[in-house]
């Protein structure tokens, strides 16, 4: 078995989507992978033709279902070198009408949850030298309609992760952020009405949804020595939907139009000049 097959990695909502895209990946690389997910059924499904994962019924907003959790990883494979902070629930509600039950479940999850498998699994990556990945949002750098909850759920856990990297950094405990744009899921495409994904089109530079692979290369990267001295740091997976920010989709059209009107017919000749 070579070193990185003895690399353990835990990925918590693990059952679908990015954090399956991401197990996909790890076990491509040769690593083990806890999958972690509080739905049995989905998870049962996602992990009964892998080999190399230990699955894991677990809500990661319960304290002692995250030691439980840690606990079992210990007991299989004594040793954890990446967590991914994956496991999240959106809510999408107008301020005014979030009630504070609302509020609180996004929060338990997304930023509790972050929280308390951070501290959980800090002793044994320090063993290892390892590092965190936590999973927030462009709804965490920008502000947008209906995310009361959820981007400031994913705001806050991109200022943890800096939070986290401080103090863990002498520990040999990298700590990143990834915050994925709009992601191409079997939900998003069912809840997205087509006026809502023309609109993202519009919005994003690069014109599209993000694949959950995409997002999960950025994850794996991460954990990876290829990221050896990056900690503390956001990397925004979107296509560009940050860096656009109120940009005008309208404006970008109309550039690419002329600069597709300007473009050359045929092949300059070779050799330039006037």
């Amino acid at each position: 078995m070579t070193e990185t097959a003895t690399k353990t990695a835990i990925v918590t909502g693990a059952a679908r989507g990015i954090g399956l895209a991401t197990t996909d990946i790890f076990l491509e690389r040769g690593w083990r992978v806890v999958m972690v997910d509080r739905d049995g059924d989905e998870l049962a499904a996602a992990s009964g033709q892998l080999q190399n994962v230990l699955p894991v019924v677990a809500d990661i907003s319960k304290p002692e279902q995250v030691d439980r959790m840690i606990a079992e990883t210990m007991a299989r494979y004594g040793r954890i070198d990446a967590l991914v902070n994956n496991a999240g629930v959106a809510l999408f509600s107008r301020a005014a009408r979030t009630n504070f039950a609302q509020w609180r479940e996004v929060m338990e999850t997304n930023l509790d949850g972050v929280f308390l498998c951070t501290q959980a699994a800090t002793p044994a990556l320090a063993v290892q030298g390892g590092a965190i990945v936590n999973i927030a949002s462009i709804s965490g750098l920008r502000a947008s309609t209906l995310r009361v909850a959820y981007g400031t759920s994913k705001a806050a856990v991109i200022h943890m992760t800096k939070q986290f990297a401080a103090e863990l950094g002498e520990l040999k405990i990298r700590v990143n952020c990834v915050a994925p744009g709009p992601v191409r899921t079997k939900l998003a495409m069912a809840v997205h009405a087509p006026e809502i994904i023309a609109a993202y089109y519009d919005a994003i530079p690069l014109n599209r949804y993000g694949e959950a692979r995409e997002i999960a290369e950025a994850i794996v990267f991460l954990c990876s020595d290829n990221a050896s001295f990056i900690t503390g740091q956001t990397l925004a997976v979107d296509g560009g939907f940050d860096a656009a920010g109120v940009g005008l989709p309208a404006l970008r059209r109309e550039d690419a139009d002329q600069a597709q009107d300007a473009a050359p017919t045929q092949p300059p000749l070779p050799g330039g000049g006037d």
